[in-house]
């Protein structure tokens, strides 16, 4: 069993938006600007707390990339919020042009990502974006898990020097670290030791995970669980001095299997330790419309789902050996 309790279910974008505002009271450098989203990036609190650090933009997105770009010259530290869809696939030219290319400090803030977006459908869903934003130079890219850990991963990017892609979502998800946790970038958290196999996920599916390795420990098997909650830069010791033990991983994440945390794992174990592997991700389609629940079982993403991963990877395991 483990020692992880919910809480209490909250959206991530709830915590996103709280940690926000808290920023504002600590650093009048701290601008934040919407692309006609406020409400659903919960930046309501912000704009109305210091209306003249708040840039609404309406539906212009690229625009809103430029001028995040430009104000960081004048030193100010600015938050950009819509959907995950529309903060990398719409404007990818001037994250890549503006931003990325010459290491400005913007921090892209992305809501309703992955499938759980819900009822909106592929048009919104976004499957592809950690991929798109890991491939370029001087990125970080930050997939949280829970509110908690939402609030703190954003004050963490407001005090790490260059571009950051934060990525968080529409749904209400277990809450289950700690409020007064330490978010470090680029620093996997342990949430469970096994000795069987690795469990490595990322934002939703970390709690996912934790229920499946409550079934599997029912069935005599010791998974070792880690929250990856930055995905670039990748914790490699973690994921190095994990499967060095366990022999076997399975990656659990809400994203595309191609060019997710499960692609990065895989490129690091081929060059440093190879070992059977399995991924929980979708696989090569969009999304469709239907409750995130739904969703998540659709698309091979729910408890179910990793635990058959771990059975599988656990069968090539023996095989292998």
């Amino acid at each position: 069993m483990n020692n992880y309790t919910n809480l209490g279910s909250k959206d991530t974008r709830s915590g996103f938006g709280e940690a926000l505002l808290e920023l504002g009271k600590e650093n009048e450098n701290i601008v934040a600007l919407c692309a006609d989203l406020v409400g659903s990036l919960k930046m309501g609190d912000f704009a109305k707390a210091f209306p003249d650090r708040f840039f609404e933009v309406g539906i212009a997105e690229a625009n809103m990339i430029g001028l995040a770009a430009g104000m960081t010259i004048g030193g100010k530290i600015p938050f950009t919020g819509t959907f995950a869809n529309f903060s990398t696939a719409r404007v990818y030219d001037q994250i890549r042009q503006s931003v990325a290319y010459s290491k400005k400090n913007v921090k892209i803030c992305a809501s309703h990502a992955g499938v759980t977006l819900g009822e909106d459908g592929a048009t919104h869903q976004s499957l592809e974006d950690m991929g798109m934003m890991k491939m370029l130079p001087f990125m970080t890219v930050i997939n949280p898990c829970d509110f908690n850990q939402t609030k703190a991963a954003t004050k963490a990017i407001a005090v790490h020097e260059g571009p950051v892609y934060l990525r968080f979502g529409r749904p209400k998800v277990p809450n289950f670290t700690s409020p007064d946790q330490e978010f470090v970038i680029g620093k996997a958290v342990m949430l469970h030791e096994g000795s069987d196999v690795s469990i490595f996920a990322t934002g939703h599916l970390v709690w996912k995970a934790l229920e499946a390795i409550q079934i599997l420990a029912e069935e005599g098997i010791k998974a070792e669980l880690i929250n990856f909650h930055t995905i670039k830069p990748l914790d490699n010791e973690a994921v190095l001095a994990s499967v060095k033990k366990t022999g076997c991983v399975v990656s659990a994440e809400e994203h595309m299997r191609n060019g997710g945390l499960g692609d990065s794992i895989a490129q690091l174990l081929a060059l440093h330790h190879p070992a059977p592997m399995e991924m929980v991700a979708v696989d090569d389609k969009f999304g469709e419309s239907g409750t995130p629940e739904e969703l998540l079982s659709r698309y091979g993403l729910d408890t179910p789902d990793v635990v058959a991963a771990v059975r599988a990877v656990l069968a090539r395991k023996v095989h292998s050996g």
